[in-house]
């Protein structure tokens, strides 16, 4: 496996992967599933600093895909970045979100970012585990603010502070 950054020619790959998780789980709170097109435009407003990459097994099929978001819109967020990471249903367990959200970490730190967040929706511990063996810690809950297939669901929000060995404050340590 190899990663890279991805290409608009990655757009169906991606979604393809993508479209799953919306279409049958809760991983995404998307309701409607991307077009070639939307993936397309997804692709290309993450270009530069907030990467979109690609992991590529050995026949050169996109096996999971990750990205590096604006935080928020307002300035004094610049310096923080939101991470997604999705594997192909068929390359659960190999290593292959560990590969690409360690990517991430690391581009995010060349990039100069600061802090990075993920949004893991309650009840995903394969993504918890993953976010907590790469230095994120569990920093606050979000109660009841997605609502998909007739549930609300609840969001884990995970934080690094990145080119650090973050440990939590003492006040962290109590959630």
């Amino acid at each position: 496996m190899r990663l890279r950054a991805a290409t608009v020619d990655d757009a169906e790959a991606i979604r393809s992967i993508y479209n799953v998780e919306v279409e049958t789980s809760t991983v995404t709170f998307d309701l409607v599933a991307r077009t070639v097109e939307e993936q397309r435009h997804w692709i290309l407003d993450r270009s530069g600093a907030h990467a979109v990459i690609v992991a590529v097994d050995g026949r050169g099929d996109v096996v999971g895909f990750g990205s590096l978001s604006p935080y928020k819109q307002r300035p004094a967020y610049s310096t923080t970045v939101e991470d997604s990471v999705y594997v192909h249903r068929d390359h659960q367990g190999e290593g292959v979100g560990r590969a690409v959200l360690s990517e991430l970490v690391r581009l995010a730190d060349a990039h100069g970012f600061h802090a990075m967040i993920a949004r893991v929706v309650d009840g995903n511990p394969t993504s918890i585990g993953l976010h907590s063996s790469l230095g994120f810690h569990v920093v606050g809950r979000e109660r009841e603010v997605g609502r998909k297939f007739g549930r609300w669901l609840d969001v884990v929000v995970m934080e690094r502070l990145v080119g650090t060995s973050w440990e939590p404050r003492r006040s962290d340590r109590h959630r």
